[in-house]
């Protein structure tokens, strides 16, 4: 099977060569990697260029305006020719292990997904913890959005399966993974790989570190859980009509975390 590592770049350079050193290092060999820049500074596009210069396994393309990260994270998927895709974000890394670990899981044809634990790290790619709440979802649950972020980085999907889904909304500008997650939810088995396979930076430009970011970003994941609803059909959830739901996060987030959904998910 052929791995395609998706990249949407933009001015990350001064992080990118960690990323470009963990791809060479992985241990299963037969991959390509899709950057697509999002309309960089000249000097952002010419650092990565040089980075990439040397391997053609690295395929750079640009964006002739900003578009976005929804509409770059489509034509990454676009442009790839692997049978199973995966995305990276320039400022992240993966283990040496990442792609053989995830390639493992397709040998049942059931599963469409995999995802995997992944650590926190700082800004100089240092890891202090796992992310604490990766774990083995149900599969086939209506009522599964994701709302715990159960499923995260390492996150790879099958090609063929993504080819049949409505791809990402190229209209939104933030939770595009978690749009990506429950549309591919909808047609086929996750697989959890309980190993860490990315490395995760937490930085001063990142979404977790930046308010406007974290509003946008909530704002965003609210008209995911939306259009979700609507596209599998559910038009009352938990009692009340998802129309007179004022923020479905909130809403989806109570009613999933009471005491005895927490006790159900640590003996499950």
């Amino acid at each position: 099977m052929k791995f395609s590592i998706l990249i949407a770049h933009y001015n990350n350079a001064h992080f990118f060569k960690n990323c470009f050193e963990s791809i060479l290092s992985q241990t299963y060999k037969n991959w390509e990697v899709i950057i697509v820049d999002d309309y960089s500074d000249e000097a952002e596009k010419a650092e990565v260029k040089k980075i990439i210069s040397q391997d053609s396994r690295f395929f750079f393309y640009e964006n002739q305006e900003n578009k976005g990260v929804g509409f770059t994270k489509n034509r990454c998927a676009g442009l790839a020719t692997g049978d199973i895709c995966g995305f990276l974000d320039p400022d992240d890394a993966l283990t040496a292990n990442a792609l053989e670990e995830s390639i493992k899981a397709y040998k049942n044809e059931e599963t469409v997904a995999t995802y995997s634990q992944f650590y926190i790290c700082n800004e100089n790619l240092v890891p202090s913890k796992l992310f604490p709440y990766s774990r083995k979802i149900k599969n086939k649950d209506p009522l599964f959005f994701n709302i715990r972020f159960d499923v995260a980085h390492f996150f790879t999907f099958r090609k063929k399966t993504y080819d049949t889904i409505d791809k990402i909304d190229p209209a939104i500008t933030s939770s595009v993974d978690q749009d990506l997650y429950l549309k591919l939810y909808e047609k086929g088995d996750f697989y959890f790989i309980k190993k860490p396979l990315y490395l995760y930076r937490n930085h001063a430009n990142g979404v977790s570190q930046n308010k406007q970011k974290k509003e946008k970003l909530y704002k965003n994941w609210n008209i995911v859980l939306y259009n979700t609803l609507k596209r599998r059909g559910i038009q009352t959830l938990y009692g009340k009509n998802i129309d007179e739901i004022g923020q479905l996060s909130d809403f989806i987030f109570q009613k999933q975390n009471t005491l005895i959904s927490r006790i159900l998910r640590k003996i499950s």
